[in-house]
C-alpha cells in the first residue's frame, strides 16, 4: 500500500525507489511529471501533483475517503481513468484529495482517495477540466516507474 507523499527534487538525483511529483511549464495547461518505484505509487504521485496545481492542501485533514475500483486496463488508460475521476469528483462533489493509497488489484487499480470540500482548501490555480491524451507516457524507467501527462484548465 502507498499514501502519497512529499515531492522529492524534480527527477534531478533520482534514486530506484524515491518517488515525488512535480509541474513542468507548458503554454496554456497544466503538465505534471510523477515518479515512483511501482506503477501504483506513480499513480498516486500524479494524483497529487495534480493537485497541487490547483489547491493547497498541506495541513488539510480528510473528512471522507472515497474508494474506486479501476477495471484492469492499459497503463494509459488507468492514468487517465484515475485523473479523471478526480476531476468528476472535484466537479460533481467538491471533493478534493489531500491524499491518495493505490494497489493493484487483478490488473486494475484500487485507489483510496482521503477527501476534503474544495471549500475548505486554498485555491492557487486554475481547477482541472479534463486529461489531455497527447504527449502521455507512462511506464517503467531505470529508477522504477513515472509517467507525464497535460491537463486542460
Amino acid at each position: 500500500m502507498f499514501m502519497g507523499g512529499d515531492t522529492d527534487d524534480g527527477g534531478q538525483g533520482r534514486q530506484p525507489g524515491d518517488c515525488g511529483h512535480r509541474a513542468v511549464p507548458h503554454p496554456g495547461d497544466i503538465r505534471i511529471e510523477a515518479w515512483a518505484a511501482c506503477r501504483e505509487h506513480c499513480l498516486a504521485e500524479a494524483v497529487l501533483a495534480m493537485v497541487e496545481c490547483f489547491a493547497d492542501v498541506s495541513g488539510v485533514r480528510p473528512t471522507a475517503v472515497d474508494r474506486v475500483r479501476l477495471a484492469e486496463a492499459s497503463d494509459d488508460d488507468l492514468l487517465v481513468t484515475l485523473l479523471d475521476e478526480v476531476i468528476f469528483r472535484l466537479e460533481a462533489y467538491g471533493e478534493v484529495p489531500v491524499d491518495v493509497e493505490a494497489d493493484e488489484a487483478d490488473g486494475g487499480l484500487d485507489v483510496r482517495l482521503a477527501v476534503t470540500r474544495l471549500d475548505d482548501v486554498q485555491i492557487t490555480g486554475a481547477v482541472p477540466r479534463a486529461v489531455a491524451w497527447n504527449e502521455l507516457r507512462i511506464g517503467p524507467d531505470p529508477y522504477g516507474w513515472s509517467c507525464a501527462v497535460t491537463v486542460d484548465a
